[in-house]
């Protein structure tokens, strides 16, 4: 949605599991040599566990970039398998035929193919993520494969990944048998701040964006609501791209981030106010009780020391919520179909309604209106500035149009049988791109001027771009269009962004309109007050 807008190569935020991407901190750099580490004293177990987010995954992806040539890997990424499944699953991913689907039959194909590659110089080893999620019967098979061996090595070296839920579990007493077997141990931490200052910068430069995109400040604000877990750093930084872009900002502010953090982490501007007022009514309930005493001849109580509010302890990592579908919901239940929205966009520009409540683009011109349709980004339409239909589909792939009168801040003022508003990036993350719109020519009856025209609207033209390009007057302006005004027009297209072809089409006419104020329209970005 927004690469384009900042130049970026490639989305620096994604959550999925890039090695392309990975940011080696101190702490992961700890980590990957803990797994070499195990890896290279073979058998036995190496357990690496983190908070949800820190990065266990793409250290993993990272991992399997350097193994040496003579390791074969099975990769479990779905750990919630019964014994049986879970022995077929490693026959799947090392490519082991076997005849049955029994403990005995697996087991013995695993360790048929296991001798086999140590004989051949090679090495196996099993890798499952997600190990929280085993459990203590499929545990049990897991320390029954580090079983197969020679008298000089095991055959089998086993990774579990996993949340810190793992390491309780390998601490119960039935699991003591295996964890006694682990021979390297990492639990992965949070990003510090300089880290999450770098991974940010880092991800930048990888897209070839800017690294000042974001702000000291914003950074900071990052660091707060995320507390360095980099999944929640990527999801706010993603969001707050697409807010930056949804309101044509060019760095990335901490109101930003502080909008960004509202809308995916479920965090509600309305708790700080709620803590005072809690305080405020202790307060005043403390101030009835000792009038009461005091009335009534009842004991003193002892003085009491001032009422403090703690400070609002360190932010945690919050499990990344997903986005409100208020207006996913809205889309699909109640979003109108073209002929509906083309005529709530009619009552914008003040033109009333045919008596079936509908409108078509022949309305539209009857009332001395123009439809323009096209195929953009928000700033493309953003720089046209007028009330504006954007064009969705629903589940069921039928078009439904949303008629934005105005947009402030982070808000879309949405007119559909009444105002309603919806954060603007929740809109551009469905947008596919085409919008309709309308707009009135500041010279009546002309929807474009170009070479050969000979009419005041020429005249006009010439006056327009002389205005904003600050051009000399002319001794004697010709009311032809001649190659003179024509270069002139390009040379202003160029300037504005618009296609640079010589002639004064709809956007360039819109264009024109907005400089100078020629000819009064609703716009876009006038707000609702």
């Amino acid at each position: 949605m927004y690469q384009q807008y900042f130049n970026f190569s490639e989305a620096p935020f994604s959550i999925s599991p890039d090695p392309h991407f990975m940011f080696m901190s101190e702490r992961h750099q700890e980590g990957l040599a803990h797994l070499l580490y195990g890896i290279d004293r073979g058998g036995g177990f190496v357990a690496l566990t983190g908070e949800v987010g820190t990065g266990k995954t793409t250290l993993c992806h990272c991992l399997l970039q350097q193994l040496p040539e003579n390791i074969d890997i099975a990769l479990i990424l779905n750990p919630k398998l019964n014994a049986i499944e879970l022995l077929a699953t490693i026959c799947d991913e090392l490519g082991i035929a076997h005849e049955a689907m029994t403990a005995k039959s697996l087991i013995d194909a695993i360790n048929r193919y296991l001798l086999a590659a140590y004989a051949n110089g090679r090495r196996t080893v099993l890798l499952i993520d997600e190990a929280q999620n085993l459990s203590l019967e499929v545990l049990e098979q897991i320390r029954l494969l580090t079983n197969l061996e020679t008298s000089k090595a095991k055959l089998l070296q086993i990774i579990l990944v996993g949340q810190p839920e793992l390491n309780a579990m390998l601490a119960r007493r039935e699991l003591r048998q295996l964890n006694q077997r682990i021979t390297a141990r990492y639990h992965l931490l949070p990003l510090s701040f300089d880290e999450t200052k770098a991974y940010i910068q880092h991800r930048l430069r990888v897209c070839r964006g800017s690294h000042r995109l974001f702000s000291a400040a914003a950074i900071r604000q990052v660091y707060r609501y995320s507390a360095g877990v980099p999944r929640l750093i990527n999801i706010l930084c993603d969001r707050a791209l697409l807010g930056a872009y949804a309101t044509n900002t060019g760095r990335i502010t901490p109101a930003i981030v502080n909008r960004s953090a509202r809308e995916t982490l479920g965090l509600q501007r309305w708790l700080p106010r709620f803590s005072v007022s809690i305080a405020a009514c202790l307060v005043l309930l403390g101030g009835i009780a000792g009038f009461y005493a005091w009335r009534h001849g009842l004991p003193a109580m002892p003085s009491a020391k001032p009422l403090t509010i703690p400070a609002a302890p360190a932010p945690q990592p919050l499990a990344a919520q997903p986005e409100s579908a208020v207006f996913r919901d809205w889309l699909e239940r109640s979003a109108p179909a073209f002929e509906a929205a083309l005529g709530e966009l009619l009552l914008i520009w003040g033109v009333s309604l045919p008596a079936e409540g509908m409108a078509d683009c022949h309305q539209v011109a009857v009332s001395g209106l123009h439809c323009l349709a096209g195929k953009g980004n928000w700033k493309d339409v953003l720089d046209l500035d007028r009330p504006v239909l954007l064009e969705f589909a629903d589940a069921q792939g039928r078009k439904r149009f949303l008629p934005i009168q105005g947009v402030e801040q982070d808000q879309a003022l949405v007119q559909s049988g009444g105002a309603m508003r919806f954060p603007l990036a929740d809109v551009l993350a469905d947008w596919g791109g085409n919008y309709l719109l309308l707009w009135r020519s500041p010279r009546p009856g002309a929807a474009d001027i170009g070479v050969g025209q000979k009419s005041a609207e020429v005249l006009w033209l010439r006056e327009k771009l002389g205005q904003v390009m600050v051009l000399p007057p002319a001794e004697t302006a010709p009311d032809y269009f001649d190659v003179t005004l024509k270069q002139q027009l390009i040379q202003f297209q160029r300037r504005q962004g618009l296609a640079a072809d010589g002639v004064a089409g709809a956007k360039t006419l819109i264009e024109l309109d907005n400089l100078t104020g020629a000819a009064e329209s609703p716009h876009l970005q006038a707000g609702w007050h």
